[in-house]
C-alpha cells in the first residue's frame, strides 16, 4: 500500500513526519530531539496497517466509517508516548483480533480475522 514516501519537516521546534494517501493526510509529530527515522517507521506502520484493515480502500469516507479500527491502530502502535509496534501486519492482526469480538460474522472475516478468531476459540477451549 506504499503510495508515497514519508516527508520530514521541522516546524516550530517539532519534527513533523507526514505522507498523503489518496485523499487522507497522515501525520506523526514529536519534539525535535526525537529520531526522524523511527517516526517515519511509526508513520509507515500506521498508514500501512490502515491500508490493510481498509482493504486498500484508503479514502476519507471509508476511514470515517471505520474510525474505530483506525483509533485501535493508534492504540496498538503507541501507549503513553512509548512506541510498542511498527510492523503493519502485526498491528492489523491485533486490531482485527480486537474488532472480531463477535461483531463480524465468521463468513465475512478476512483471513487474519478468521485466524485470530480461531486462535481465540482454541485458547478459550484450553482454559475451560
Amino acid at each position: 500500500m506504499r503510495s508515497a514516501e514519508a516527508e520530514i519537516k521541522l516546524f516550530d521546534g517539532y519534527i513533523v513526519v507526514y505522507k498523503f494517501v489518496h485523499d487522507l493526510h497522515f501525520f506523526v509529530t514529536a519534539g525535535d530531539d526525537e529520531n526522524e527515522l523511527i517516526l517515519a517507521s511509526v508513520l509507515n506502520g500506521f498508514s500501512d496497517s490502515v491500508g490493510l484493515l481498509l482493504r486498500g480502500d484508503v479514502e476519507k469516507r471509508t476511514a470515517l466509517e471505520n474510525l474505530d479500527l483506525i483509533l485501535l491502530c493508534i492504540d496498538e502502535i503507541i501507549d503513553g508516548g512509548i512506541i510498542l509496534e511498527t510492523d503493519a501486519n502485526t498491528i492489523a492482526g491485533k486490531v482485527a483480533t480486537n474488532a472480531v469480538d463477535g461483531s463480524v460474522p465468521f463468513s465475512e472475516q478476512t483471513i487474519t480475522q478468521a485466524l485470530a478468531t480461531a486462535r481465540e476459540h482454541f485458547a478459550r477451549s484450553l482454559l475451560k
